[in-house]
């Protein structure tokens, strides 16, 4: 009955303050949306009077300028970037005013409309032919105001689906001076009228407040004149219900001659849950039968408690059987044993299983093979005693590796030790075999590159803490892919496991011999103390890798090396530079012909030149990402019509550096020849000239031949042909404006591949140049069968002409049987107006010199090195 009467009281309680805190949501729920409906309402006004400030700003630069140009207006509008103050505008334009017969017309010009893209429709469109637009033209013309045209279908949009209104805002554009004053005035001063169309749905959305239309139903419709006209619909789709009209708010916005009327419904989720539903309500119906539950229970405490003590006893021997039973089952070896005697008390079934069934009359230090442990395990806690890992042995004598920890717990009040191990003898074996194969070659069972970089690291430490030198030698067999391409690469692999074995038993006790890949080898000779004593340990391994005969499939093979030594005997040196060293030299013995010993020296020139080659490799790696890449030209006059012939040109490569000087190529073209850096180099410089070939030179499209230079890298490879013809096709250049110069060394290393080269590129219409002639020594044996075109003689005779007779007649005579083959003759470096005179006696057609033309940069390299 206390029960029941104390329940009722509380739900009394709570009913009474449910029904005051429902009046009072529903005022604060009527003034929220009456504030969001103005917000609304305000937002909409803000985004038109936006567009208003925008056309005044326009408006202005025409009042202030007697000329806006085109360039003007687009750099106004690119500074304004309206489409992100005004989201949703569709275009900004002018509309040129042109007086005709029946009245003034108002027409869009192309440079005057902006964005361009997307407002192609209205280039050259007469608003004339849009009534409702004209008539915002008109209005605002007579009042210097803003005018907002009824809604239309913007020309932009004209096959879009669907109902695409736009509206436009229309200010007058006046001729230069102080705002017209009056109608007459501003009708005689008008030269346009300035438009910003929006696609009218896109407008109101982009205007309206996050929180308008997730919380309201919002129609808008331009209902001017007694028309209605909607504009906007937030929840066209019907999935929604509405409140009450009761709750309906309606407001009108006037502007620009136009008004349009706003209809807010609150949406049916944007309601609050019912007062009692977030009120006391449930709370205190809650409270209420809890405080009788309460009453209730006083009574039957003494009950429950009994009966909840026999649960959780009963619970707690289940929950102790089945731990006994879970721990009898885990793979874990699991003893327990007497801390003051050892005496094993305990083994679960894994610990049986491993160590024998006799383990409990075992005492716990026995099981360990350490005596140091066995001497400290009875003392062991948790702290010096967690994660061992140790040698156990089982009783029948057995040894395994185990992962264990012991720690003292209390059993029955008594002091126990608790053991509990893991099995990882597999585990341990898994890495070591995983510790050795990271630090050695699978094939030949050496130390690998890591392992010896380690090694190598130790020696130049302990010889920057005083230590003994070392020396650190790098082996590069001679001619090992020979073998792999005659025998296959199991031969070649056999070879590197016996040179291992060799190389091994030459030896000393505590140098190391490692492979660094391939048919790579490197040693550290340790206690070496001077590069005498080093050179004894290289040379002793390069006789006997010379010495050595390997025999694979009936055919014999004799192997050589090439060994590069460096001595590790400075205190700043570093791994880095110590192991590029060392492939210098070897590089240097290789270059000296191979089978040699040869040690790295600072002071050696051939070691500086590889150096300097190395870095300029490095750099022109990077030249074409880097825009570092230049050309220039230099034109080629013929010798005929000095005075007024059309000049050809030859396409020169630069390199610019980090500082802006421009190297010439003799400083970096030998390094890109060495590293096979030319065909990348070649790539750039064709697909730079032929992509901007009409801006070559200043004569333009007029500019009859451009020459460019072909490495012998370039022109072994059968893909830069077909590159070639490609570009000429996708940029339209006439062949025949285009000539590829090859030097002579070039055409007689490789004349049948030079010649299938030359005979792609010819077969379409371009031209073939021979650089160099004479500088070969079958110059005149192969010209006869040599598909070319021109042939270039060398700037060392031209040089010379005039005081060597030997030069002017090697000149006349590559002259004569250049004219007897149909080849064009140029000649080179012509340096002076007398050289030119003694040339043309002899019959060259073309000249190339400083004194006729010196190489100036092409016009758009710097555009691109920007690009």
């Amino acid at each position: 009955m206390w029960s029941l009467l104390a329940l009722v009281l509380g739900v009394a309680l709570t009913l009474w303050t449910v029904s005051i805190q429902k009046d009072q949501e529903d005022a604060e729920r009527r003034l929220a949306f009456q504030h969001l409906a103005d917000r609304t309402h305000a937002a909409i006004l803000d985004r038109l009077q936006a567009c208003e400030m925008l056309a005044r700003s326009v408006q202005t630069l025409f009042l202030t300028s007697s000329e806006v140009t085109a360039d003007e207006f687009q750099a106004m509008y690119a500074n304004m970037d309206p489409r992100t103050q005004v989201p949703g505008m569709q275009a900004l334009v002018i509309g040129r005013r042109e007086v005709r017969a029946d009245g003034d017309h108002f027409i869009y010009d192309a440079p005057f409309v902006l964005p361009r893209e997307g407002n192609e429709a209205l280039f050259g469109l007469d608003v004339n032919t849009q009534p409702v637009n004209l008539a915002a033209v008109l209005l605002s013309r007579d009042t210097d105001q803003p005018a907002l045209s009824a809604p239309f279908r913007l020309a932009q949009v004209q096959g879009a689906d669907g109902p695409v209104d736009g509206v436009t805002i229309r200010l007058p554009i006046y001729s230069r001076g102080h705002p017209p004053a009056t109608v007459a005035e501003r009708r005689a001063r008008m030269r346009g009228s300035l438009a910003i169309s929006f696609q009218v749905q896109r407008l109101i959305e982009t205007a309206l407040p996050e929180d308008g239309t997730s919380q309201l139903h919002i129609r808008i419709a331009d209902v001017t004149g007694g028309a209605t006209r909607l504009l906007f619909n937030s929840h066209a789709d019907g999935g929604h219900e509405y409140v009450a009209d009761s709750q309906r708010h309606e407001k009108t916005l006037e502007y620009g001659g136009r008004v349009w009327r706003l209809s807010m419904h609150p949406l049916d989720h944007a309601i609050p849950a019912a007062a009692w539903q977030r009120s006391t309500l449930l709370p205190g119906l809650l409270a209420s039968a809890l405080l009788a539950l309460l009453v209730w229970s006083v009574v039957n405490t003494r009950r429950r408690a009994v009966e909840l003590g026999n649960r959780m006893s009963r619970r707690y021997r289940e929950s102790e059987e089945r731990f006994r039973a879970l721990n009898e089952l885990l793979p874990a070896l699991v003893l327990l044993a007497r801390q003051d005697t050892g005496r094993i008390t305990y083994a679960n079934q894994a610990s049986r299983t491993r160590l024998g069934e006799e383990v409990t009359e075992l005492d716990l230090p026995s099981l360990f093979e350490a005596t140091e442990l066995q001497a400290r395990i009875l003392d062991c806690d948790h702290a010096n005693c967690s994660n061992l890992e140790a040698v156990l042995r089982s009783a029948n004598g057995d040894r395994f590796w185990a992962s264990l920890s012991i720690s003292k717990v209390d059993v029955a009040g008594a002091s126990k030790l608790l053991m509990v191990a893991n099995d990882i003898s597999e585990q341990r074996q898994l890495t070591e075999l995983l510790s050795y194969q990271a630090s050695h070659d699978a094939l030949t069972e050496l130390f690998n590159r890591r392992e010896f970089e380690r090694r190598v690291e130790r020696a130049l430490a302990a010889a920057a803490a005083g230590g003994p030198p070392a020396a650190l030698l790098y082996i590069d067999l001679d001619q090992f892919k020979l073998i792999n391409d005659t025998s296959g690469h199991i031969a070649g692999d056999q070879l590197l496991i016996q040179l291992a074995i060799t190389m091994r038993e030459q030896l000393r006790g505590g140098d190391v011999l490692a492979r660094l890949g391939g048919d790579e080898f490197g040693v550290l000779a340790t206690n070496v103390h001077d590069i005498a004593g080093a050179r004894h340990v290289a040379e002793r391994l390069r006789e006997r890798i010379d010495g050595y005969v390997f025999v694979w499939e009936q055919r014999t093979y004799t192997i050589s090396a090439s060994i590069g030594a460096v001595m590790i005997d400075h205190p700043n040196a570093n791994l880095k530079d110590l192991l590029a060293q060392a492939d210098t030299a070897c590089y240097m013995a290789k270059e000296g012909g191979r089978n040699r010993v040869h040690f790295y020296s600072a002071q050696d020139d051939d070691t500086t030149r590889r150096q300097t080659e190395m870095e300029w490799a490095n750099r022109l790696r990077w030249a074409v990402d880097e825009g570092r890449l230049l050309l220039k030209y230099q034109e080629v006059w013929p010798l005929a019509a000095k005075s007024d012939g059309k000049p050809h040109i030859e396409l020169l490569l630069r390199f610019r550096d980090e500082h802006g000087r421009i190297v010439p190529p003799g400083a970096f073209m030998p390094a890109a020849e060495r590293y096979g850096l030319m065909p990348m180099i070649d790539r750039w410089v064709v697909e730079t000239a032929l992509a901007n070939f009409d801006r070559l030179h200043p004569s333009g499209a007029d500019l009859q031949l451009a020459t460019i230079n072909l490495s012998g890298a370039s022109i072994e490879d059968d893909a830069l042909a077909t590159l070639v013809l490609d570009l000429l096709e996708r940029y339209r250049i006439e062949p025949s404006r285009v000539c590829f110069e090859v030097t002579e060394t070039v055409a007689v290393r490789n004349l049948s591949q030079v010649t299938r080269f030359i005979e792609r590129l010819r077969d379409v219409g371009c031209l073939i140049a021979l650089d160099d002639f004479g500088a070969g020594m079958s110059s005149f044996g192969y010209l006869k069968n040599l598909p070319v075109d021109i042939i270039k003689i060398d700037g060392s005779f031209i040089r010379d002409l005039l005081v060597d007779p030997m030069s002017h007649a090697i000149v006349g005579a590559v002259t004569d049987i250049g004219h007897r083959r149909g080849l064009k003759v140029i000649a080179e470096w012509v340096s002076s107006e007398d050289i030119a005179q003694a040339l043309y006696d002899l019959g060259v057609d073309y000249a190339q010199g400083y004194v006729l033309h010196k190489p100036e940069p092409v016009v758009f390299h710097r555009a691109l090195a920007g690009e």
